[in-house]
């Protein structure tokens, strides 16, 4: 269900107590209501009891790392995940999203940046739609997409799809048949522009694959336009 900022429910996992203060304080005077937990161990308690709408996850923990809580994460639940990443590690960031993060950001960063990217994901975070009579299915082998739903099924199966997953199948649906770069695409994302976005595009393509397609290295319903980016090719 789409949030806004006052009802919205964030979790802040970070073993530095001092950012986890600091994002909590500021975050809770945006409106948001926020909990924190120290390690990994701490987030899976409070997982366990409450639901959230986003994560706000440190790669950088001791015992267990942000990425491989988020791997694990990713097996039960599609709660939008935002890894904090440092600086230099670009390779963190590549991970966290092969891990299933829906973005990143990479320390230090302004607070105020961080609350653009909170809204931007509970943005794409898709509306409930009302029960249609005639829903527009689109079918993609054994996997069907109900467009007006934003529901992806295999069989009597529902497909678990992340923030971002749901958000490129919108895009994606919505002009079948037609190649989509990836600049375009980073745009509707409503990301920033440049070359590591869009090979965060790449991954989350890759991801999206592996729920679509039979053979994903071989993709007939997410193919590949050399030269000109990503298109859909429903049955």
């Amino acid at each position: 269900m789409k949030m806004s900022t006052d009802d919205a429910h964030i979790l802040i996992v970070d073993d530095d107590e001092r950012i986890r203060q600091l994002l909590q304080k500021y975050l809770m005077r945006q409106d948001f209501l926020v909990s924190a937990a120290r390690d990994a161990a701490h987030a899976r308690r409070l997982l366990s009891g409450l639901e959230f709408d986003l994560i706000v996850l440190d790669v950088m923990m001791p015992e267990e790392d942000g990425i491989s809580l988020c791997r694990d994460l990713r097996q039960t639940i599609v709660t939008p995940i935002l890894l904090l990443t440092a600086k230099a590690e670009t390779e963190d960031r590549i991970s966290g999203l092969e891990a299933g993060a829906d973005d990143y950001l990479a320390k230090p960063f302004e607070p105020k940046e961080l609350l653009l990217r909170i809204n931007a994901i509970l943005r794409r975070v898709p509306a409930e739609a009302p029960h249609a009579v005639l829903p527009k299915v689109l079918h993609l082998g054994p996997v069907r997409y109900d467009i007006e739903r934003g529901e992806m099924w295999q069989g009597e199966d529902m497909v678990r799809l992340t923030a971002t997953e749901s958000q490129l199948m919108r895009i994606f649906s919505g002009r079948p048949g037609e190649a989509l770069s990836r600049t375009h695409l980073v745009n509707e994302l409503g990301r920033s522009g440049g070359q590591a976005q869009e090979r965060a595009v790449d991954v989350q393509i890759t991801r999206l694959r592996r729920k679509i397609e039979t053979d994903p290295k071989q993709p007939r319903y997410l193919q590949t336009v050399r030269g000109a980016g990503y298109m859909l090719a429903p049955d």
